[in-house]
């Protein structure tokens, strides 16, 4: 079966419905009277559909291999195959609506033809106005179900379309960032990276994994608003310079809190430098008053910080910056997410040197 099978067949591709819409709709009927399907199959013709007989459900699988049908019609009291096997190998195999008929009312429940997959049952013997009524409710309720599928579908792909085109507005942002501070190009990639490594490994649902990638991606959109010559300043800065660094968490939230986002992205922009302890900026936050992803964020940005290079000394090395998750496990860093960082580094599941 295609990959794509089931979006070909949410539109009713599968069929060939939306493919060819002109087409008259096509009922095939089943039943090992001969004359039963010849009074059914005219009755539909003469309604403007297009008739199709099987006498057995070997026969009626034989028509459906090379033959679009939108509406199964079957007795259940066959021999050989009966209808609710017919209807129940159709089911795996093609769009399709099945309606089934018997006699023997007493001998079946409602619940169990509809739980086969059928969408009607029709007692026998039935007369044409009512045998036709019935299709043309099931074609009715079929028509709009592809037609409200389809709409499901172009919205679907109209989401996509603005998601990646969200994606590629912040992917421009954080490269304008970055050309402004060419010692850390790659930055907001590897720790956005290293931060979705995490929020996998503690369990964080895929929409808030995309969030937090978001957010990593722009964390330091602050610094746009801070001169060149003091972000690739070789050598240790001034306190007043310094003091100029520690302002870009607020104004990458000032820049972000006039968007509406899906996902707190200001908020964890802002948050990033605080500690569990208080003693981070910019507001001195404590433990779970700052939000979970900037919590991750903080860990993942001091991992990819100290073990790259910077202007101001050169790489310290992965296991400095493991040294310092651990000292500071507690007090600086959430435990759980340097818990899940260190056990992510030592499975192997994550390797710092595999990151670009």
């Amino acid at each position: 079966m295609p990959a794509n099978y089931e979006i070909r067949k949410l539109v009713g591709l599968v069929d060939g419905e939306a493919a060819d819409p002109g087409r008259k709709r096509r009922i095939l009927i089943v039943d090992d009277e001969a004359d039963i399907v010849d009074i059914l199959r005219q009755g539909v013709i003469n309604f403007g559909y297009e008739g199709l007989g099987a006498l057995s459900g070997e026969e009626a699988l034989s028509i459906l291999e090379g033959t679009p049908v939108d509406v199964l019609v079957s007795d259940i009291q066959m021999p050989g195959m009966n209808g609710l096997e017919l209807v129940k190998r159709v089911k795996g195999l093609y769009d399709i609506d099945a309606i089934l008929m018997t006699g023997f009312t007493a001998d079946f429940t409602y619940e169990n033809i509809i739980g086969l997959g059928a969408v009607d049952f029709i007692q026998k013997p039935v007369s044409i106005r009512e045998f036709i009524a019935r299709v043309k409710r099931v074609l009715l309720e079929r028509a709009t179900r592809i037609e409200r599928n389809r709409a499901t579908l172009a919205l679907k792909d109209n989401l996509e379309k603005f998601q990646r085109a969200m994606e590629g507005i912040i992917q421009a942002i954080a490269a304008t960032v970055e050309m402004r501070d060419p010692y850390t190009a790659g930055h907001q990639e590897r720790v956005a990276a290293i931060a979705c490594a995490i929020g996998q490994a503690m369990g964080l649902a895929e929409d808030r994994l995309y969030g937090l990638r978001m957010a990593a991606v722009l964390h330091d959109l602050g610094k746009i608003a801070v001169p060149a010559e003091i972000l690739s300043r070789p050598g240790r800065l001034t306190p007043l310079e310094y003091g100029i660094i520690q302002n870009h968490p607020q104004y990458g939230y000032d820049i972000l809190k006039k968007i509406e986002f899906p996902w707190p992205l200001a908020t964890i922009v802002l948050q990033h430098h605080e500690r569990v302890d208080g003693s981070g900026y910019p507001q001195g936050l404590k433990g779970e008053e700052i939000i979970l992803e900037a919590r991750i964020l903080a860990v993942s940005d001091v991992l990819e910080t100290i073990a790259s290079h910077r202007p101001y000394r050169p790489s310290l090395g992965v296991n400095h910056a493991i040294f310092e998750l651990r000292e500071n496990r507690g007090r600086l860093y959430d435990r759980d997410v340097v818990d899940s960082c260190m056990e992510m580094l030592s499975s192997g599941v994550f390797k710092m040197e595999d990151l670009p």
